[in-house]
């Protein structure tokens, strides 16, 4: 059928629609508020922003190569545990690990506390987690798995086998590693280094956390407390360039990926660790998991035990947790029809045109919530804005918001960001449905939908059920689009987080903080059964 060629297009216009409404606001009329922040915070906002960016890909860089490095090539103590538990991390949104190491590291936290009780010092030398360098941290410890992951998995293809012919032309092991093994694995480095620039850029929660000013909390200041919805698209319009910018580079790296080997042969026996040096990597390893994971988890956990014995509504945060359940749930239903549709088309009609449009309807990961949250309202207020003078006109009634500061929004918003973490797994499923079952079952009279109901689905479901879970877990953590868009008394879990931490109550965000943790873990412990089978 020919609507099945359009839906990819739609779905890429769905994409494309607030790209260009934001960026359709550089060329509006300044106001006031603009210029004002043009005199006075812009530029430090670009100076935050630049030197955040850099601290963190430095910071994720030097820990995801060496983590890798060490679980990929070497024998040391409990190196096969570590191999996959330095993804654990990954769990933990970056907003929750922030207000965790406030709440513990601060003047008035409990370890400064105690410090200042059992020296007897005003603890002038110990470090400001309220500073750049801490918030640096803390994002560093949150996005390095992102680094990890890939540089693993190219020295698994690659490290022992390069190390070795680099000994054998007389380098020594650590020249080996920087001149011949390091090179070879650059594009899978560089990739995860782009997903944690995009991830930085993107970031709300944290820098929220910490009170530093970025695009993402000058857009959202903009928006919500000067009431200025125009400047917060000028903002916006700013760190989308950026985005753009980061997105192009990524892809200039992408494309020479087939300088690296891909052989897995070279995960043969590995380099035995002995003595004080492999206690020595141990300890660095578990060090990292224990920052990174460990300590934040158990004090959620304490928090947690201590808020709900104390003043905890079970009825609210009943509320708060159906919220965040039947939003997530509709946000995967809704992606995982409109992926099946986009790759069953893609399958159908291939085409450099069709190929195209699958990609940019993909590409809206890469775009921050705040950014998404703003393009996506605009057109959905004008349209309501529409729809009501054709009533007062036509009916002599007003219709109020039936789009805007609805669900809907919401929804749409999801469906833009999140449809490239459906796309991949539900696409690569496909993949594996050779062409002549297609055409059996067209034989026997199955077209369009019937063909997709009665053959692929059944065979997609494992694909079906990654992507609706990973989309789920997504939508449950993501805040700025849900603070930004969701209607008046709708809040979630992540919502809770924000309102909490940004009063300072950390006690009383640990408990649905605890619970997108749990939610997190479930997309890493899927990746690692689908890594062993």
């Amino acid at each position: 059928m020919a609507i099945w060629r359009l839906v990819p297009f739609i779905a890429a216009v769905l994409v494309l629609a607030p790209v260009g409404v934001i960026v359709s606001a550089m060329f509006a009329p300044t106001s006031d508020i603009w210029q004002h922040l043009v005199e006075t915070t812009l530029l430090s906002l670009l100076v935050n922003t630049f030197w955040l960016a850099l601290g963190v890909i430095g910071g994720t860089a030097l820990l995801g190569i060496s983590l890798a490095w060490f679980t990929a090539v070497y024998e040391f103590p409990g190196c096969r545990f570590f191999s996959w538990a330095l993804l654990l991390p990954m769990a933990m949104p970056a907003y929750v690990t922030a207000f965790v190491a406030l709440g513990l590291f601060d003047f008035t936290g409990p370890i400064q506390t105690a410090l200042r009780t059992w020296l007897d010092t005003d603890l002038s030398w110990f470090p400001d987690i309220r500073s750049r360098a801490g918030v640096i941290l803390v994002m560093t410890l949150a996005f390095y798995p992102y680094v990890y992951l890939l540089a693993r998995n190219a020295f698994l293809s690659q490290g022992r086998r390069s190390l070795e012919v680099a000994q054998s032309l007389g380098l020594n092991r650590q020249q080996g590693f920087f001149k011949v093994v390091l090179p070879l694995a650059r594009p899978w480095i560089a990739g995860g280094v782009m997903l944690v620039l995009m991830e930085t850029l993107a970031d709300f929660g944290t820098v929220a956390v910490f009170n530093y000013n970025t695009f993402t909390t000058a857009i959202y200041k903009a928006w919500f407390s000067m009431f200025s919805l125009q400047t917060a698209s000028q903002l916006a319009s700013l760190l989308i360039i950026m985005v753009f910018i980061v997105i192009v580079v990524e892809q200039q790296f992408r494309s020479r990926m087939r300088y690296a080997e891909s052989k897995r042969s070279a995960r043969t026996q590995r380099i035995r660790l002995t003595g004080w040096y492999a206690w020595l990597v141990t300890g660095f390893v578990l060090s990292v998991l224990f920052w990174a994971f460990l300590l934040p988890v158990t004090q959620l956990c304490i928090w947690a035990i201590q808020s709900f014995t104390q003043d905890y509504d079970v009825a609210r945060y009943l509320e708060f947790l159906w919220h965040s359940l039947s939003l997530s749930g509709l946000a995967a239903l809704l992606t995982c029809l409109v992926v099946i549709a986009v790759v069953y088309a893609a399958r159908r009609y291939p085409g450099s045109a069709m190929r195209y449009a699958v990609r940019t309807a993909t590409i809206g990961y890469a775009l921050p919530g705040t950014v998404l949250a703003i393009g996506v309202y605009v057109p959905l207020a004008w349209l309501d804005k529409q729809l009501n003078e054709l009533a007062l006109q036509w009916f002599q009634i007003e219709t109020g918001q039936l789009i805007h500061g609805t669900l809907i929004t919401m929804l749409i918003a999801y469906l833009v960001r999140f449809m490239a973490v459906g796309h991949y797994p539900i696409d690569g499923a496909m993949q594996r449905i050779t062409h002549s079952i297609d055409e059996a079952a067209m034989s026997l009279g199955l077209h369009g939908w019937a063909m997709i109901k009665k053959v692929h689905i059944p065979i997609l479901k494992p694909g079906i059920f990654t992507a609706a879970t990973l989309v789920f877990v997504d939508v449950m953590k993501e805040m700025p689009i849900t603070l930004m868009t969701r209607p008046f008394g709708w809040d979630t879990l992540a919502v809770r987080v924000f309102e909490m931490t940004s009063e300072g109550q950390w006690e009383q965000a640990a408990l649905p903080a605890v619970t997108l943790v749990l939610a997190g873990l479930v997309p890493i412990f899927l990746f690692m059964r689908q890594t062993e089978k």
